[in-house]
């Protein structure tokens, strides 16, 4: 065999090998644009366009859930001072009236803020009470009955 013929074998030997590899790389590149027309969703743009513009669309969630932060911040403080604790105790305000005609109601937000109000119901006369409290101190003092009152409402 001549010289030049063992040369052209082995240029067609590089060739083929050359052939192979570059299909594969072709293969590999094909499945690759494959993968990144999924992530892109069809867009035309590249990989880095599209970090760039998914980062943006973070950056705006996390303002989003920043103004919602703080719109449940404003709630809370609405709700906290709303009236959700209440309770009515009725009794007997004397031992000759029967049928517990007598009442007092407790209307308190969840800082023990509010109002008690009394109605007291004697046979010939009904009067009513109404007392503060401001974080559970009374503006006057409680009787038993509308401590028992305030109790029972923070109790829920």
């Amino acid at each position: 065999m001549s010289l030049e013929l063992g040369v052209a074998i082995a240029a067609v030997a590089v060739s083929a090998i050359a052939l192979v590899a570059t299909l594969a790389a072709w293969r590999k590149v094909r499945a690759l644009r494959r993968d990144q027309q999924a992530i892109l969703g069809g867009s035309t743009a590249d990989v880095v366009d599209f970090a760039v513009s998914l980062q943006g669309r973070i950056d705006d969630l996390h303002r989003a859930v920043d103004e919602v932060a703080a719109g449940l911040t404003r709630v809370d403080r609405r709700v906290d001072g709303a009236v959700t604790n209440t309770s009515v105790v009725r009794y007997d305000a004397y031992e000759d009236a029967g049928g517990q005609q007598s009442a007092s109601f407790a209307f308190l937000d969840s800082t023990r803020t509010g109002t008690v109000v009394t109605a007291i119901q004697g046979r010939d006369y009904a009067r009513v009470y109404v007392k503060e409290l401001e974080r559970g101190r009374p503006s006057l003092a409680l009787s038993p009955e509308e401590a028992e009152a305030v109790e029972r409402a923070m109790a829920r």
